[in-house]
This record gives structure tokens, sequence and C-alpha cells, in this order.
């Protein structure tokens, strides 16, 4: 992944749903469709100084569906073809666990599994973030309890059935990742 930024700012994405879309447990490079609008966020963000990373569940290799060595390489794939588009991430987080389903050594309860703080904790002391200052974009609303338990102050669920961006306790809730773009002020 790429060198550290020294901003602060962050934007921590999910990965299903936010980055590529959901097509249930994907391990595949086959498989992995982007979710319009991506390349241009995290070009504009990247260009605005913030640190990307990923944070993602995937329960999928406790399920025994897919093995961590799968994981990596579907990621590395996906990182260069990130890095390809001017948008290099700083650092991917995954939590392989599930506390009630799967395969030992994975199935147990974690610190890291959404909506639980602990990728999103290791990605502001890895990457120096300042919560005040960054985001969170997921699909799920557990995406943003783990972003808010972090006290990452902007999060925001990409819904494509949303109609126009509006708040709801605290939370964006956008039908695009460009009015997500629009939301940070980074469409020029």
């Amino acid at each position: 992944m790429s060198g550290l930024i020294s901003s602060g700012r962050g934007l921590i994405l999910d990965r299903d749903g936010v980055i590529n879309e959901d097509v249930g447990y994907l391990y595949r490079i086959e498989d992995v469709r982007f979710v319009d609008g991506i390349f241009p966020l995290l070009r504009a963000a990247k260009a605005a100084g913030y640190a990307l990373a990923i944070a993602t569940n995937q329960s999928g290799i406790a399920r025994g569906l897919y093995t961590e060595a799968d994981f990596d390489i579907l990621m590395r794939w996906l990182g260069q073809r990130l890095a390809e588009q001017g948008a290099a991430i700083d650092a991917v987080y995954f939590c392989p666990h599930h506390p009630t389903e799967g395969i030992d050594p994975y199935r147990r309860t974690c610190q890291c599994r959404k909506p639980l703080p602990g990728m999103f904790d290791a990605a502001i002391a890895d990457l120096g973030l300042d919560p005040a200052q960054s985001w969170t974009i997921g699909d799920n609303w557990r995406d943003l309890e783990a972003g808010e338990a972090a006290g990452i102050a902007h999060r925001v669920k990409l819904d494509p059935t949303a109609g126009a961006p509006h708040m709801i306790g605290g939370r964006w809730i956008a039908p695009s990742l460009a009015e997500i773009q629009r939301l940070m002020r980074l469409t020029r």
C-alpha cells in the first residue's frame, strides 16, 4: 500500500457495497464490479490529503468459503486497480471472525468485527488519523456504528434508495458516491 499521510485526515471505507458491488462473500477477481463513482471519490480524497483505509468484515473466511490467502490475492489485485486510478489505499484491515458460525480458529468473539471499533482504532493509530477530521463510508449501519465507537466525526451510509442526502441521528445517508464526494467538499 502507499505511504502514510500526515494531515490527520482519513477516509475509512467498507469494501463490499462501497468500493465494489456486494455480491456476497467476494473472493474471486472475476466477480469484482466497482461501485460507480469510487475512483473519482478516492482520487479527490487522496488529492485533498486524506489517508485511505479499508475496514471490512470477512466472515466468509470464518465460514470456510475462502481462505485468508484468497482474500490477500483479491486485495492485492484490488489495491493495484485502485492505485492505477490514482487512488492508492494506505492500509487494509479485515476481520476474518464470526462469533457463532464457522471453523476454528475463526469462530470466536473479537474486537475487530464491526460494529466494534477494532479495525478503526488500528487505522487511527497506524495512520495517525484525527477522528475529528476523518470520515467513514459504509453500506450498513454496523459500519457507521464502528466508526462512531472509534470517534470518527463524519459517518455516511451509502444507500441508493436514499433520495437526496440527509441526516439521521448524526449520520449522513446519501444515494451515491458522487453525492458523498460533494458532502466531503471534494468536488471542484
